[in-house]
């Protein structure tokens, strides 16, 4: 029995997309940029993609720029948004300390080139306080990033108050809303933002495909230059059947956020399950303003990365925070970030559900956890014993 918790690394395909990228890599395979009957095929298959994402966070199609990813979606906006600002001489950003990697480390770039940044802390539940990014800005400040909500404990920022503080303080504002589309509804009015970032693999699309959605008016320099592709903002000759798939994913995860209740009844299931059956566990993170599929829950006594191993032995998929830091040994720098005790940052495991979770799945998994968990501190007891 294989059992899939790992959504928010990355998600299934759906049905739809498989169809739809298999149709554009048979079917459509034309250059969108070439003027004869086969590049109108595939400029159709990027207008209606195109017109489907747009649909699924509220948006114009002439705003959503294609991209690779996520990750790319992230860069164009701070690094484009940043080269486009520069001869203001306004060069500060402020983000949360929580971001994802893709916004930190491009944060960190931009700070070798002569950009201030302030990074701000969330409280202990995991949530940026509007008023805590307000004092951190100053006149120079011409970009905040407050990520939509987080990847390893799954809460939702206020983001349209966040937003609101910018605009006022006439800085641009951007939102990494990866782990958010196809979760919540996502609407790009409400929020209030400049540019929105999403991950086609993340709502059942193919990777290699992702979208920055970009406020019509905002300046953006592009970071891929070559044509005049993606109206000027992303050179290259588009992946048509990776956005193909991703358009397919849109539609189908714009009629399926009515499923996430389903899915959040799940998800309390097992945390529920877990934090009766295995002593000295705890929940990180909002219990209430978070996606419905997400919960980060820490074991004590023992290494994360030992717990998500046994659990793998078992059929069992989780993970320990987000994909992009596998293999680090880094406690997690959102747990670290929410101000937790050093094991904490350590000991956390995250289960991230989907559709097609089912109960009896998350009960083979609460049933299991109780011995792995025993087990596991029965070892760790002489190691600890030996330090001391």
């Amino acid at each position: 029995m294989r059992i899939y918790l790992d959504y928010n690394a990355t998600t299934p395909p759906l049905a739809e997309a498989v169809a739809a990228t298999t149709r554009a890599l048979t079917s459509t395979f034309g250059n969108a940029s070439s003027v004869h009957a086969y590049g109108q095929s595939a400029k159709a298959e990027l207008d209606e993609a195109r017109a489907a994402v747009a649909a699924l966070i509220g948006a114009e199609p002439s705003e959503v720029v294609f991209t690779s990813g996520g990750t790319e979606a992230d860069n164009l906006a701070l690094r484009g948004a940043a080269d486009a600002l520069d001869p203001a001489g306004r060069r500060h950003i402020v983000a949360s300390a929580i971001e994802h990697e893709a916004v930190l480390n491009t944060i960190r770039a931009l700070e070798r080139r002569g950009w201030r940044a302030t990074l701000v802390t969330p409280d202990t539940s995991g949530v940026i306080d509007p008023a805590a990014v307000e004092a951190a800005m100053t006149a120079d400040t011409a970009i905040v990033s407050v990520m939509h909500a987080n990847n390893e404990v799954g809460t939702i920022q206020p983001v349209a108050e966040i937003a609101a503080i910018a605009r006022a303080r006439r800085a641009l504002m951007h939102t990494d809303a990866v782990q958010s589309t196809g979760k919540i509804p996502v609407s790009v009015s409400a929020l209030g933002v400049d540019m929105l970032a999403l991950s086609a693999h993340k709502f059942g699309g193919p990777k290699g495909a992702g979208a920055l959605w970009v406020r019509r008016g905002v300046r953006l320099v592009a970071q891929m230059t070559g044509g005049k592709h993606e109206r000027n903002r992303r050179a290259g000759t588009e992946n048509v059947p990776a956005i193909a798939g991703m358009g397919a994913a849109a539609l189908a995860a714009a009629a399926k956020l009515g499923d996430m209740p389903a899915v959040a009844a799940l998800r309390d299931r097992l945390e529920a399950g877990v934090l009766a059956a295995v002593p000295g566990t705890t929940v990180n993170g909002d219990p209430r303003r978070r996606v419905a599929n997400t919960t980060n829950i820490s074991f004590d006594g023992i290494e994360a990365e030992s717990l998500l191993i046994a659990l793998d032995l078992e059929g069992v998929a989780v993970s320990t925070g987000s994909a992009c830091s596998s293999g680090s040994l880094e406690p997690s720098h959102v747990l670290k970030a929410m101000g937790l005790p050093s094991p904490r940052t350590r000991n956390s495991l995250r289960f991230s559900l989907g559709a097609a979770t089912t109960p009896a799945e998350v009960d083979f998994v609460v049933d299991a956890l109780p011995g792995l968990v025993a087990r596991l501190r029965t070892l760790n007891r002489p190691a600890a014993a030996a330090v001391r």
